[in-house]
C-alpha cells in the first residue's frame, strides 16, 4: 500500500518537474529589443544609388540597405524584394531581389 501511494504521489509531481525544467532551457535565445520589430516581408520599390549609398525607396519611405551588393545592377529599377525590415533603424536586409512582372507593375501603378 505504501509503495502504491508513493508511485501515485511521484507520478503527480513528475510532470511539474519537467515543465519547470523546460522553462529554463538554455538553447532558447532571449528576445532582445532589437529583434522585436524584425520581420521578413516582401516589398516593392525603386533602387536608388547616391554615391556609395544605396537606398530602397517605397511609397512610404526610403530605407537604408545594409547589404547593397545584392542590389548591384538594379540601380534605377523598380524591383520586388524579400527583406528583413528594421523599422526602428530605418534599415532593411535584403534576401532576394526580382524584377516584377508586368501585371505586378501595373497593379502597383494603379494604387
Amino acid at each position: 500500500m505504501k509503495t502504491f501511494l508513493f508511485v501515485i504521489f511521484s507520478l503527480c509531481f513528475s510532470p511539474s518537474v519537467v515543465v519547470a525544467l523546460s522553462q529554463d532551457a538554455p538553447n532558447q535565445a532571449p528576445k532582445t529589443r532589437a529583434d522585436i520589430g524584425v520581420r521578413l516581408t516582401t516589398i516593392m520599390g525603386t533602387v536608388l544609388e547616391d554615391g556609395e549609398k544605396v537606398r530602397f525607396v517605397t511609397e512610404q519611405r526610403a530605407w537604408k540597405v545594409d547589404n547593397p551588393e545584392l542590389l548591384k545592377g538594379h540601380e534605377g529599377h523598380y524591383v520586388h524584394a524579400a527583406a528583413y525590415i528594421y523599422p526602428d533603424k530605418n534599415l532593411i536586409h535584403i534576401i532576394e531581389v526580382k524584377i516584377p512582372t508586368a501585371r505586378e507593375t501595373r497593379e502597383a501603378d494603379i494604387k
